[in-house]
């Protein structure tokens, strides 16, 4: 472990390197690409979820109406959000959830595992 001294020479070499790295700017002058590139490919620039609807907990979805439509026989099934928290927890996953939601009233029953259930497809919500 260093001591109290090394440290503060640490410190500041560290706080030197980072001022090198860091040009000065004023008000005035452009901004510089590296930065924009930085706001822009951050997720919540575009107000977007930092994952897709269906990989997010149900308290975290900002819509008020879930729906889930299947593939295979073009049955959407939506659900308010606050019923769906109420049957299935605030940290339920919706992907899970929808496909709970899409088996339980599934018409496509072969008897095969394999090819039973529907497949879901999330529509997003503007």
């Amino acid at each position: 472990m260093p001591k109290d001294k090394e440290m503060k020479k640490l410190a500041r070499e560290a706080a030197l390197q980072l001022n090198r790295a860091i040009p000065d700017l004023s008000p005035s002058d452009p901004t510089p690409d590296q930065l924009w590139n930085a706001l822009l490919t951050d997720p919540r620039a575009s107000g977007k979820p930092k994952h897709p609807v269906q990989q997010c907990a149900l308290a975290d979805i900002k819509q008020h109406l879930l729906r889930v439509e299947c593939r295979r026989c073009l049955r959407t099934v939506e659900i308010q959000k606050v019923d769906a928290i109420r049957f299935y927890g605030e940290r339920a996953i919706w992907k899970d959830v929808g496909q709970r939601l899409l088996d339980q009233t599934c018409t496509n029953r072969t008897g095969r595992h394999e090819e039973d259930g529907c497949w879901p497809d999330w529509i997003a919500q503007p």
